[in-house]
């Protein structure tokens, strides 16, 4: 007897095929989790050994980086066309086309790391002008100041992940970061407290250890890319003749996205600029639990660069039941891991904030806030990956206006209701965080519903 198709996910066949799904994403999302973990790790490990330092130079750091952020995601919004465009060639079978792409992202990067660069020696008057206490201001310009000497390298190293990822070979970039992560913490304990004989530079040392490893990660990978096993076969050792030529679909797909990560980041580090005026200790809390909810989304972002990878190859296939299959295994697939997550947080959060601070300000600050972000990770990732199935889909400005609605439209006013108007603190800005996640979620996945029901359409 056949099945009916209300319920045609009974099937041998339909099940075949959705493990099929979550194996080929699973495969490549493991060793991209393990990459852009490592990158949030560099940033978690510069925090914990930072607090150890004490509760300014944690505010220090923790104002200093958010703005920092905030030029970063912009930038790897704009190079995000790196992944779109390297998947739907790679899954046309036209591979000789990937490494002009890379070329092409590679000066984007470089390009983008000076003026980023340049904007970050203006931090001091930067946290004047919003209303920072005068020593958090200065303080913070000297943490963003130092990182602007990396932002070249940390563009550089971020095009070339992604074309890594484009053609589906991940693990290099896995290897880089496992080695720079242990560079990282040696040279920390140089360089934040003072030993063998460096000097003790608290939280700009944090970021000077960083900006070193970050130079480190980009040269190992160019080099690496310029070596490495099909160079050839991709094109990666070409001249710039004929890549020009890519220049403007790379930024028409790296523009809205960039104003996508620009809209989030810039809600989020709002709400970060509201924690400071609540009190030192309150930044510190803040920072520790949106670093754990980062670390977490670590897996929604290897996830949705696999679901996005599959979506672009289904694109260039011409493939759309391909593209529905992708974007919405995915989904299923992060929302099992951030259960995992939230229960993580709700159940150790005394445990995951003692990894960070001993301050008993901080600690109070952070343990409730924590617990209120176990309620966001499931939304969190599911928002992610969508957002990397629409882009794998070439979907470019609506979802950039579905950001602004739910992050400035309702995330930062809830924020500032919750904590300020109806007096929750620092457990309040994240509850207006998890109104931003629920709302950004629920219309990205109307969206890629309506998007993977069209024909598909290359860029």
């Amino acid at each position: 007897m056949a099945i009916p198709e209300s319920i045609v996910w009974l099937s041998p066949a339909w099940r075949r095929q959705f493990a099929g799904h979550v194996e080929s994403i699973v495969r490549l999302a493991v060793p991209v989790v393990a990459t852009r973990t490592g990158i949030l790790i560099l940033v978690a490990v510069d925090i914990a050994m930072t607090g150890r330092a004490g509760e300014l130079e944690l505010a220090y750091l923790s104002i200093g980086i958010a703005p920092q952020i905030l030029l970063l995601l912009i930038g790897i919004g704009m190079l995000f066309g790196t992944a779109v465009l390297v998947s739907q060639a790679d899954g046309a079978g036209e591979p000789h086309l990937c490494g002009r792409i890379w070329r092409l992202a590679a000066i984007h990067a470089l390009g983008m790391g000076v003026v980023f660069g340049g904007l970050c020696f203006g931090g001091e008057w930067f946290f004047n002008m919003v209303g920072q206490e005068s020593g958090v201001a200065r303080g913070g310009g000297d943490v963003i100041a130092m990182f602007g000497w990396g932002m070249p390298a940390i563009f550089l190293a971020v095009a070339t992940w992604l074309f890594l990822e484009g053609i589906g070979r991940p693990i290099p970039g896995m290897v880089v970061i496992i080695g720079a992560n242990l560079l990282n913490a040696l040279l920390n304990w140089l360089f934040i407290y003072g030993n063998l004989g460096a000097p003790e530079m608290g939280a700009t040392g944090a970021v000077l250890a960083t900006t070193i490893v970050r130079w480190v990660m980009a040269a190992v990978l160019v080099g690496y890319v310029l070596i490495m096993p099909g160079h050839d076969r991709y094109g990666v050792r070409g001249t710039m003749r004929g890549t020009w030529a890519r220049a403007r679909v790379f930024q028409r797909i790296g523009v809205p996205f960039a104003i996508a990560q620009g809209i989030e980041a810039s809600a989020f580090s709002a709400v970060i600029l509201f924690a400071g005026y609540i009190g030192t200790a309150s930044v510190g809390g803040y920072q520790i639990a949106q670093n754990l909810i980062a670390l977490a989304f670590m897996c929604a972002i290897g996830v949705g660069t696999a679901t996005g990878v599959k979506v672009g190859n289904a694109v260039g296939r011409g493939d759309q039941a391909g593209v529905r299959w992708a974007g919405w295994t995915g989904t299923f697939v992060v929302a099992v891991v951030m259960i995992f997550a939230g229960v993580l947080f709700l159940g150790a959060p005394e445990t995951l904030v003692g990894i960070y601070s001993q301050d008993a300000a901080v600690i109070a600050a952070a343990v409730p806030t924590v617990m209120v972000a176990a309620g966001i990770t499931v939304f969190d990732g599911a928002q992610g990956v969508l957002m990397s199935a629409l882009r794998g889909a070439g979907d470019i400005w609506i979802p950039v206006l579905f950001h602004c609605i739910a992050f400035w439209g309702f995330m930062v006013p809830a924020a500032a209701l919750f904590a300020f108007t109806w007096g929750f603190g620092t457990p309040g800005l994240m509850l207006g965080a998890w109104v931003g996640v629920l709302i950004a979620s629920i219309l990205l996945a109307l969206r890629f519903h309506l998007i993977s029901n069209r024909p598909v359409r290359r860029l």
